[in-house]
């Protein structure tokens, strides 16, 4: 048998993918109702897929859903910083248990289960990607209305396996103006399109900064492509991140849940808008 490409529709082989194309996925915890997954992922490191994940799920709840966040980004973890979780994960033998954030949010990162937070993860690729299927499938997440994933950059081992091991209902891209950032988003969507996932906006961070003596929209990094994304892959949603200090600020000393600003309001109701998954 050929290399897998993970494209049935150029493939002739007859395998248990093609027969059964949900046949990789993994249940999650059995004390773990998950109406909808939304992974948000880069093509590119550093561009702010973590901030726009603590974000939208700040969001979320502040619609009055039940919302979780799932670190998947085992190597680079951040969501912790964002919201000031410095306690450490806990178990019992029926499973792990997430850190919850002062707002209700629960959150599983590796780094709330380090003795030091900065201790480096010296793991191989398929040891990373057991560990994100681990979150998926023993932490007990209860009843969630939307679980957030925050991938790693890259179409790596860690993004293949949470589209083939996860029921991901949509995804939302993370880029920057730069054009260099866009030909590498566009390998993202690409591998999205090939695993049958629905791409439901895209985010350009960095966008813009506000002048703050005339309001005047600086484009620091380029024209937006955000748009031109969005036509070129009928996304229906897109939304730009303006530079702004007080937001990072926050997000170094832990206080996302109390941001203000509007940019994501018309995304975070598409998501809310998706419709539920049917669980066995």
């Amino acid at each position: 048998m050929s290399e897998c490409t993970h494209d049935c529709s150029s493939c002739g082989e007859s395998c248990a993918s093609r027969t059964d194309p949900k046949s990789l996925l993994e249940k999650p915890h059995a004390m773990s109702s998950i109406q909808k997954v939304v992974a948000v992922c880069s093509g590119k490191g550093g561009v702010g897929k973590s901030l726009v994940t603590a974000l939208l799920a700040v969001l979320a709840q502040r619609n009055g859903l039940k919302v979780g966040i799932l670190d998947a980004d085992i190597t680079g973890p951040s969501i912790p910083r964002a919201f000031g979780l410095t306690e450490n994960a806990t178990g019992t033998e029926d499973g792990l248990y997430p850190v919850r954030s002062k707002t209700g949010i629960d959150v599983m990162s590796l780094n709330l289960l380090l003795e030091n937070n900065t201790d480096p993860v010296v793991w191989r690729g398929p040891v990373i990607a057991g560990a994100v299927k681990q979150f998926w499938t023993d932490v007990i997440w209860g009843d969630k209305d939307i679980l957030f994933i925050d991938l790693p950059p890259g179409t790596g081992d860690v993004m293949l396996t949470v589209f083939q091991s996860i029921p991901v209902d949509a995804m939302v891209l993370v880029t920057t103006p730069q054009e260099l950032v866009g030909m590498i988003v566009e390998k993202a969507l690409k591998m999205a399109n090939m695993m049958d996932v629905k791409t439901v906006g895209i985010v350009e961070n960095m966008s813009y900064v506000r002048c703050p003596g005339c309001e005047t929209k600086v484009e620091v990094f380029g024209p937006s492509h955000a748009d031109a994304l969005t036509a070129a892959y009928n996304i229906p949603n897109a939304a730009r991140l303006p530079i702004e200090p007080k937001l990072s600020s926050g997000i170094d000393r832990g206080m996302v849940e109390l941001f203000t600003g509007d940019w994501l309001d018309g995304l975070i109701s598409a998501i809310i808008d998706l419709p539920p998954r049917t669980q066995a």
